[in-house]
């Protein structure tokens, strides 16, 4: 009879070699080839978010004092907002991993820096028609320097739970 305690070891790839056990990083080549793909697809999720949940119901008046559903907007738009701030912060890292893009992008950074407090002026409230124009530039932008770099960017409408979580 054979001691399992004995074959266990034999067969575990970390007990023979303990850098078996842990994932290798991807190499900068890898990275590179993905980057216009995780752009596209994190800029496509910033911009469906806020068509979705902010442009949209901005424009039918959801927002306005006494409209019919608006602490719900308020707070979906809210969320959208950090969303696509956080969304759009992931695709420019991923542009760096791609040298035309990067340079299409990299102006676009400050833009999305002035989005930061966004996310908390719509759950409050207290968003802006600037705001909602600034908003709009940014993603207008992102879209236009993925095209000119060969990633043109679609979107694609989040569900509420990837809002939250």
């Amino acid at each position: 009879m054979v001691n399992p305690a004995l074959v266990a070891p034999a067969l575990d790839p970390a007990a023979v070699d303990p850098a078996a056990a842990e994932p290798s990083p991807s190499t900068s080549a890898e990275k590179q080839r993905f980057a216009k793909t995780r752009f596209v697809a994190n800029a496509g999720l910033a911009a469906g978010a806020t068509y979705q949940w902010i442009v949209k119901p901005y424009r039918e008046g959801k927002f306005k004092k006494g409209a019919k559903g608006r602490t719900f907007a308020l707070i979906k738009a809210g969320l959208a907002g950090a969303f696509a701030y956080n969304r759009l912060k992931a695709a420019v890292d991923n542009a760096k991993g791609d040298p035309l893009l990067s340079k299409a992008v990299v102006p676009l950074t400050a833009g999305i820096e002035s989005l930061k407090g966004l996310g908390s002026k719509l759950r409050k409230g207290n968003a802006s028609d600037a705001d909602l124009s600034s908003l709009q530039d940014v993603i207008t932008g992102v879209k236009s320097a993925g095209q000119s770099a060969g990633a043109p960017v679609t979107d694609r409408v989040p569900s509420l739970s990837q809002l939250g979580g």
